[in-house]
């Protein structure tokens, strides 16, 4: 299924870069949460829900575009969680920085995950303790990998005070920041090795990314070390998170 989890990807990858790349109005419109929602989002959460609903007709969906409420999905223990434009921000940016995002939450553990950044072409997915990374190059297996000084992949649109403060005390170290869920895909490749999080996120965001990540090697824990959870909640909200190498 992960062969055909990565063409769903990139076939929502086409539909947002037809945006990207076209005469046609972005038709940006700010959600409830203040949050940006282009017309890239929404074609491909229609590319993403109807392929799934092929696929895997048995298996609910949460995508940011289309959440359930809280009495459809509080007992669901296997369903698809995705974010059809990752970095929406970034996306309006046009900086290229922003992804597909498909993951497949098992009893609040992310155990499949798909990360493709259509601009680059660039695509990662996960399953079964194993993850890959495929480019112009090819496609080949990926693990984290220990540095130093350690570079510290940041978000680019969330630098808060808190972040800042932690990242004074943290010794010696670089950092680079990056849109959309490929800070989690940078540190299961090797490429960074510690990418943490103060401020919020949903959990559409980070599932995919984190299923690579855990694959790859890498911790992703809450401040108080526990593993992020994806057991449905009333909230989307995820705790603030680090993802590490221990």
């Amino acid at each position: 299924m992960l062969e055909q989890i990565s063409r769903l990807a990139r076939e929502a990858g086409a539909a947002i870069m037809a945006v990207y790349q076209g005469d046609k109005p972005l038709d940006i419109e700010e959600k409830a949460d203040h949050s940006p929602v282009t017309a890239a989002d929404l074609a491909a959460h229609d590319v993403i829900k109807q392929g799934l609903a092929l696929l895997s007709p048995d298996i609910p969906l949460i995508s940011e575009e289309d959440p359930p409420a809280w009495e459809i999905r509080r007992h669901w223990h296997r369903y698809w969680l995705v974010d059809p434009l990752d970095g929406t921000k970034e996306f309006i940016k046009r900086n290229g920085e922003f992804t597909v995002n498909i993951a497949l939450i098992e009893d609040g553990v992310p155990v499949m995950g798909v990360v493709y950044a259509p601009v680059t072409g660039v695509l990662y997915s996960a399953e079964r303790g194993k993850a890959w990374k495929e480019d112009k190059d090819g496609k080949r297996q990926i693990h984290v990998r220990e540095a130093k000084p350690p570079l510290v992949v940041v978000s680019r649109s969330h630098m808060d005070e808190e972040l800042k403060d932690y990242l004074s005390q943290l010794g010696e170290h670089q950092t680079i920041s990056i849109g959309s869920s490929l800070k989690f895909c940078l540190v299961a490749e090797g490429s960074a090795q510690l990418y943490p999080r103060f401020g919020p996120t949903n959990i559409w965001d980070t599932a995919a990314g984190h299923a690579v990540a855990l694959a790859a090697g890498a911790q992703v824990h809450d401040w108080q070390g526990k593993t992020l959870n994806y057991t449905p909640a009333e909230s989307f909200l995820n705790p603030g998170f680090r993802v590490s190498l221990y």
